[in-house]
C-alpha cells in the first residue's frame, strides 16, 4: 500500500500545510463539506502538507485513514502532543527520536504512578489504551471531583480536560501547542505558511502558540471565551472542514477555486 508518494516537493518547500484536529474538525461538517476538503487537498499534494494534530493514537489514525478514506498526514502529533511522528509511504508509522526525547524525559516513567494514584478517584474512569507518555481517563462531570488537578500538580505533571469529559495526565509542558511548533521548526516550514485548525480545549495551546490558527464554528464555549483576544485566531462561521476552507480563504493561505 503506497498512502503517499515520495516525489512530492518536502513538506517545507509547499505553498501551505494543514495541522489539523481530527474529531469535530478535520472530521467535521457534513459529508460534502469533508469531500469538497479533503479532495482540494488530494487535487494539490504538490502545494499542500498534511499533519494531524490529535488526541487520538498513531494507530488508531493509521487505521481510520484506511477505513475511511482520508487524506493520509505526512507527520502526526498524537496523544495530546506526546507523539510526534513521520507516516512512511507504507502507512506505517515512525516516531521522530530527536523531537521524542524530551517529552520521554519529561515523563519519567510516571504511567504506573499516575494510574495507582487515580484508581479510585471520583469522576474518572481510565481508559483502556496504555500509551507510552500520557495517561488518559473518561471524566463524568457529575461526579468529578476537582483535586484530582491539585493531585497531577504535586507529581509534578500537567492535567488537561476537554469537551468536558475527557481527563489528560501529560508530561509537563507538553501538548499539542509545544509540539506542533517543534516539529515545524524540525521541518523548517515556516510558521506564515501554516494554519492550526481545532474545536476543543485540547487544541488551545495549539491555536495559542502563534501560528495562524482556526477555531472552527463548531468549537466549544470554552474554548472561544479563551480565544476572544488572540490575533492570530480566525473564528469561522462554519463548522468542521467547512471552516478550514473558510480560514485557508481568509488568511489567503492558498487559492480556493469557487465551488470548493
Amino acid at each position: 500500500m503506497n498512502v503517499h508518494t515520495t516525489s512530492r516537493p518536502a513538506i517545507a518547500a509547499r505553498r501551505f500545510t494543514l495541522a489539523t484536529d481530527l474529531d469535530g474538525t478535520f472530521l467535521g461538517g457534513t459529508p460534502e463539506d469533508r469531500h469538497r476538503l479533503y479532495t482540494w487537498i488530494e487535487q494539490n499534494r504538490d502545494s499542500v502538507g498534511l499533519i494531524f494534530v490529535t488526541g487520538r493514537d498513531p494507530e488508531f489514525i493509521m487505521e481510520m485513514c484506511r477505513e475511511q478514506g482520508l487524506p493520509w498526514p505526512e507527520f502526526v502529533v498524537g496523544d495530546v502532543g506526546t507523539t510526534i511522528a513521520e507516516v512512511h509511504a507504507d502507512g506505517s508509522i515512525a516516531p521522530i527520536a530527536a523531537l521524542e526525547e524530551d517529552i520521554a524525559a519529561r515523563w519519567n516513567d510516571q504511567g504506573q504512578a499516575v494510574r495507582e494514584a487515580f484508581a479510585d478517584h471520583p469522576g474518572l474512569k481510565l481508559q483502556p489504551t496504555e500509551f507510552r507518555y500520557r495517561v488518559s481517563y473518561d471524566l463524568t462531570p457529575t461526579g468529578y471531583d476537582v483535586t484530582a488537578e491539585a493531585k497531577v500538580e504535586a507529581m509534578g505533571l500537567d492535567w488537561l480536560i476537554s469537551d468536558n469529559r475527557y481527563f489528560d495526565v501529560l508530561p509537563k509542558g507538553v501538548s499539542k501547542g509545544p509540539s506542533i511548533r517543534r516539529l515545524i521548526d524540525h521541518l523548517g516550514i515556516a510558521e506564515e505558511r501554516v494554519l492550526c485548525a481545532g474545536d476543543t480545549m485540547n487544541d488551545l495551546s495549539m491555536l495559542i502558540s502563534g501560528l495562524p490558527s482556526v477555531a472552527v464554528g463548531n468549537s466549544e464555549t470554552a474554548l472561544m471565551q479563551r480565544l476572544h483576544d488572540i490575533n492570530t485566531v480566525y473564528h469561522a462561521k462554519a463548522h468542521g472542514a467547512a471552516g478550514i476552507l473558510e480560514a485557508i480563504a481568509a488568511f489567503e493561505l492558498h487559492d480556493i477555486p469557487k465551488g470548493v
